[in-house]
Parts: C-alpha cells; sequence; structure tokens
C-alpha cells in the first residue's frame, strides 16, 4: 500500500442534514438517529444539504489520497516543516465540518442535560477509536501483527484531536444556548454578537496558544534513537536549545510541553520533518539521512500534540460560525456573501501573516497563519459545493462523494486506516508480500502504465477512493450507516 502512511486530518462522525422551509424561510438542521420520531411541521418540506455530505466526502477522499499515494507524491503529502500542502488541508476541513456539525446538530436537542451526555458519549467514543486505529495497536497493512507496548502507545491522533475540539466548542454551543433569540437584528455583525461567547472563548484559546508558543523557555533535551535501521540504534542523543520563543523543528514550545507531559515514547515516531533538507538529500522525499544531519532528525515529534490541537480548536470555532450562518441567514445570497468574505478575508490574512514572516505556515505547530489559510480554504471550498449542487442541483458527478461523505466514518477505518487493506493482506501466496493488493497494482496499474508512481497514483483513485464511493453508495441503498 502506501510507502508513507502520515498522519493526516482527518475523520469525523456521519451527518445527516436536512433544510425545512415553512413558507418562505429556510432552516437548517441534522436530524440525529434517535430523533427519528421528531416529524417536520406541517407544510414544511424537509430535504438534505448535499453539499455538506459531498465536503466530507471530499475531504476523507483527499484522506485517502495523500496517505497512500504521498510517498510517491510528496508534493502532496504533508510540508516536512513550514508550507502548506495538500495534505495539509485535511485535518481542518474535518475540523471545519464538525464545528458545522455542532452548530447544526444540537439545536435539535433543546434539553441541556440530554445534549451533554450526547457530546460526552461521543466524545469518548472518538477517543477509544483514535486510541484503537492510532495508537499503535495495528500495524496494518503492510505488517501482518497487531499489539502495542503500552510504554509507547500514541496518546494523541487525529480522532482524539478531533474528540477534544468537540467536547469544548459543543458545550460552549450548551452552555450559551438559553442567551439567545431565534432571529437576527439587523445589522451586518449581528449574528457575530449574536454568538459573542464562541468568539470570547475563541479569543482566548488564541492567546493561551501565542503566550506558550512564544514565552516558553525550551531547554537541551535528550532522547533514544528507535530507528533499528539507523547505526545510532539504542544512542541517547542531545539537542541543544536553551531558547525562547523559536519556530524550528527541534525548539519549539509545541513539541517541549509534549515531551513534558505525555513522555518522549508516547509521541509520532515518523514525524514529516525526517523529510526535510536538513535531515536527508532526497528531500521531499523519505531517504537516507545525511551524514551530517542534526540529532533531531531522529527524534519523535506529535503533529497532533496537545499545544497544537487547542490551536485547532478555532478551526472547529469558524466551522460553528459557518453553522450558524446556514441556520439564520435565510437567502442564498446572504449567506454565500458572509461565507465568501469571511473565508477571503482569513485566507488572506493568513497569506500575509506566512510571507511577511510574522506568523510561518506550520501545520505540524498549527500556527495562526496556518488556522487562518485552511479556514478561509474550507469555507471558499463549501461556498461553490453550495452554489452547484444546493442552488444549481448539479450533483450528479460528485455522488460517490456524497455518499463517502454519508458513512465518513465506515470509509475512514475501512480505507483511510488500511483495517480492509490489512485484512487482505492477510491472505496471501507464500510470501507476506504476494498478495491481490499487490497483484492489483503491479498488473493492473504499474506494469500497464510503466510507471510506478502513476501506477500508484490511478490505484489510489480507482481501487480504492472510486470503490469505497461505490461499497458507500450501495450501502447508502440499504440506509446502512456507521454512526459514532
Amino acid at each position: 500500500m502506501a510507502d508513507i502512511k502520515e498522519d493526516v486530518g482527518h475523520r469525523r462522525q456521519h451527518l445527516i442534514l436536512a433544510v425545512e422551509a415553512p413558507k418562505s424561510e429556510a432552516q437548517v438542521e441534522e436530524k440525529e438517529e434517535e430523533d427519528g420520531k421528531a416529524k417536520p411541521p406541517q407544510g414544511t418540506e424537509r430535504k438534505r444539504v448535499a453539499s455538506l455530505d459531498i465536503f466530507r466526502g471530499l475531504t476523507v477522499a483527499l484522506m485517502i489520497l495523500v496517505d497512500d499515494a504521498g510517498g510517491e507524491w510528496p508534493v502532496i503529502g504533508h510540508a516536512p516543516w513550514n508550507g502548506c500542502n495538500l495534505a495539509d488541508f485535511v485535518m481542518p476541513f474535518f475540523l471545519f465540518i464538525v464545528g458545522m456539525a455542532i452548530a447544526l446538530a444540537l439545536k435539535r436537542i433543546p434539553d441541556r442535560t440530554k445534549a451533554s451526555k450526547k457530546v460526552l458519549l461521543r466524545t469518548l467514543k472518538l477517543l477509544f477509536w483514535g486510541l484503537l486505529l492510532q495508537g499503535g495497536f495495528s500495524h496494518a497493512p503492510d505488517e501482518l501483527t497487531y499489539g502495542v507496548d503500552m510504554k509507547k502507545i500514541r496518546w494523541c491522533g487525529i480522532l482524539q484531536r478531533i474528540a477534544l475540539a468537540y467536547l469544548i466548542v459543543a458545550f460552549v454551543e450548551i452552555l450559551t444556548r438559553n442567551s439567545l433569540t431565534k432571529d437576527l437584528l439587523p445589522g451586518k455583525f449581528s449574528i457575530f454578537r449574536l454568538y459573542f461567547w464562541h468568539w470570547i472563548v475563541g479569543a482566548c484559546v488564541l492567546i493561551v496558544y501565542l503566550a506558550t508558543l512564544y514565552g516558553t523557555y525550551v531547554p537541551d533535551w535528550q532522547f533514544t534513537v528507535q530507528n533499528r535501521d539507523s547505526a545510532d540504534f539504542g544512542k541517547v542523543l542531545t539537542v541543544a536549545c536553551n531558547v525562547r520563543g523559536k519556530l524550528d523543528p527541534p525548539c519549539n514550545a509545541v513539541g517541549y510541553v509534549d515531551r513534558k507531559v505525555l513522555g518522549i515514547n508516547h509521541m509520532y515516531q515518523h514525524p514529516a520533518w525526517k523529510r526535510s533538507k536538513a535531515c536527508t538529500k532526497d528531500s521531499p522525499h523519505e531517504g537516507h539521512f545525511r551524514s551530517d544531519a542534526p540529532s533531531w532528525c531522529w527524534a519523535p515529534f506529535e503533529p497532533e500534540g496537545i499545544l497544537s490541537s487547542i490551536s485547532a480548536i478555532l478551526s472547529t470555532i469558524i466551522g460553528v460560525h459557518f453553522g450558524h450562518v446556514l441556520v439564520h441567514m435565510k437567502g442564498h445570497l446572504s449567506r454565500l456573501q458572509h461565507w465568501t468574505i469571511m473565508g477571503l478575508g482569513l485566507l488572506i490574512l493568513g497569506i500575509i501573516l506566512h510571507f511577511t514572516d510574522a506568523i510561518p505556515l506550520n501545520k505540524q505547530l498549527y500556527t495562526f497563519s496556518y488556522v487562518c489559510v485552511t479556514s478561509g480554504a474550507a469555507a471558499l471550498v463549501f461556498s461553490a459545493f453550495y452554489v452547484v449542487v444546493d442552488i444549481w442541483n448539479f450533483k450528479l458527478p460528485f455522488l460517490p462523494l456524497e455518499w463517502i461523505g454519508m458513512n465518513a466514518m465506515l470509509v475512514y477505518v475501512m480505507a483511510a486506516e488500511d483495517i480492509f487493506a490489512g485484512f487482505i493482506n492477510g491472505w496471501y501466496y507464500e510470501d507476506p508480500h504476494n498478495t491481490l493488493i499487490y497483484w492489483i497494482q503491479k498488473h493492473i496499474f504499474i506494469n500497464v502504465w510503466h510507471s510506478r508512481r502513476v501506477g500508484i497514483l490511478l490505484y489510489v483513485l480507482f481501487a480504492e477512493i472510486l470503490f469505497w464511493g461505490i461499497v458507500a453508495g450501495l450501502l447508502h441503498r440499504l440506509s446502512i450507516y456507521w454512526k459514532l
């Protein structure tokens, strides 16, 4: 399968969204499974907001693409450090979608206690699946082994980050709902005033993040080389820092906090920085380390760590705001004006911060400029789908993405986390590498195109993304969904 299995942004629960249009007004809500007894008011018509399903499906598809083709096409994989490649948009897109889901779903649960129990249960489910899938227990599909040494279990991960952002933002939504009115007051900024507590929480998150990032003193630190292929395996190496406010790979506060709180053995052992020019001559591909590579090239780093996950809450708060716009603003034009202006504003702000060297774009640190650029991009992509699908009703070419979006958790576990591929690889002929997947890759894609790079790309597009789109479509026909 993939030569590089980097963590990519992103996973989330299945959403079923509906639009109710009593007379001339539109109201958007999520139809939860346990609310199936609820009936729309008389004289209303309920229909799906297909653009959100398609956006979710696109994000899952991008995750599969960058995970399984990123080894051959590093330009779409994670940036080794500063910068923003295609893979770096996936995690923020998921958090943006989760934010919209919070705004829509909790409107249907007026009771605070019931809503809180639901949020806590979903958070625990996300944490459970995150630890199971990314804690190190499953080594599929390339290694036919399983189990994890609890001394080295990875506590953080994609679903764990989503769980944290979901828990905090959902409780802000629940605890501040009594102060809200049903209708917006006149004024361009009335929706910001209506949900001012969300922005206060966002400002507090940003202040805590920036103060810790730039104010924490990072001392020298040591680690033991865990890579068995390295001549330095088992050696204890020292990284010289003694600095404050640095955003370089070895001496940033994000890594320091994770080493202190999580413990260095519980962090991700294959960070993207191993592909940087400082570490390997093959950059941006993986390769043997340079003879003069600095010691930190062998060190672990947690891309979904504590401080960066606190910053990631901002992506979810922005998504909640876009969900509030969908709920409160009744016309297509007013919604699109708000979304596109805010999306462009965030995008431009992030680009200015990066190119003026004020705050670089960095997914692994989840910098503020990165929040702005990726959230702005999410806003514009969703707005484009909203126009094409929900306004123009041009949906047919996007059906596979819509089906994936309607069963996102299933496709994520089976395809993006390679559980299905690991199962198939368990049935081999004579040699563990002589499997059905290997045969399909080699004889149907690579040999036909006489190129491993092109063959792997086409394999991922057709034998993975399109295949799971069709599977999700069949499950949709049978009304089978995996919900958290």
